[in-house]
């Protein structure tokens, strides 16, 4: 379980003591939600590194060397965690707590919240469990793996409202530039658009070098990475809900060739676009 499979869903919670630790230095197939309860722990990825305690949430992208463990001095680390691979809309709840390739912060989730978090973390070990017209199985803290099917599609329910939950009450109506803020609209509204750091920083009066510092001072990535994870989830979008080829979803999303959006939808998603749709749609 240590790298796990990108097809697989998994959800879990540990109370760690010091010494505890994981390290991946080819990062995972799968992205990783940690959620801290008490104690305090310390995540390195992609040129980020901070500690987190109660009340932290921390998403971590597949695909980037990770190393996290207990906090040096810290009596423990008890934290939810799930692998998972996300939902496109959820990239928008994340993309303001980016703090490096692939990192993201979520720090001080106010404490109304955390019960409900807490609970919808419980909902979710307890729905990996569960087979279509059995009872609801029996709380347990025992990691459960799930490959597909309705449980699955539960306990992505179950951290998309853990996500959401955070992420809307940490974020402050006030916080980042305006400038930015309407380069993000932008690129969102139409992701497919031929977009470049000098069109960007036209949009808001800006030099592209002053542009570009700006964003990624503000998102904490770089410009075209931006436009690039929004033609991914664009496409995943399409994947996900019309029938056009990979070529023709790749164009739509602005890619200029399949074989630059298979590889930018692999680093995303975990699994090439054919994958993706086929895992969306079983066969019988």
């Amino acid at each position: 379980m240590s790298v796990p499979a990108a097809e697989l869903t998994i959800v879990g919670h540990y109370d760690k003591a010091p010494g505890y630790a994981t390290r991946r230095p080819a990062g995972s197939p799968s992205w990783l939600l940690m959620w801290t309860q008490a104690g305090a722990g310390f995540v390195e990825q992609g040129g980020a590194s901070f500690a987190v305690r109660a009340g932290d949430l921390v998403v971590l992208r597949s695909g980037v060397a990770q190393h996290y463990r207990v906090l040096p001095g810290a009596e423990r680390w008890r934290f939810w965690w799930v692998h998972f691979q996300p939902r496109p809309s959820w990239a928008a709840w994340l993309g303001p707590y980016a703090r490096a390739d692939g990192c993201h912060l979520v720090a001080g989730v106010p404490v109304v919240v955390h019960e409900r978090i807490d609970l919808a973390f419980r909902r979710a070990l307890q729905d990996a469990r569960w087979v279509p017209g059995a009872p609801l199985p029996a709380e347990a803290r025992t990691p459960a793996v799930v490959a597909a099917g309705a449980a699955q599609e539960l306990v992505l329910g179950a951290v998309e409202e853990v996500l959401v939950l955070a992420a809307a009450s940490a974020r402050r109506s006030d916080e980042g530039d305006e400038r930015v803020r309407r380069v993000l609209a932008l690129i969102a509204a139409e992701p497919g658009a031929p977009h470049s750091v000098a069109s960007l920083a036209r949009a808001v009066a800006l030099s592209p070098s002053r542009f570009a510092h700006l964003f990624a001072a503000e998102t904490g990535q770089p410009p075209m990475q931006a436009v690039r994870l929004a033609r991914v989830r664009h496409a995943a979008s399409l994947l996900e809900v019309t029938d056009m080829d990979v070529g023709q979803v790749a164009a739509a999303s602005g890619f200029v060739s399949p074989f630059h959006f298979s590889r930018a939808f692999r680093s995303v998603y975990g699994l090439p676009p054919r994958d993706y749709r086929a895992r969306l749609r079983p066969q019988p």
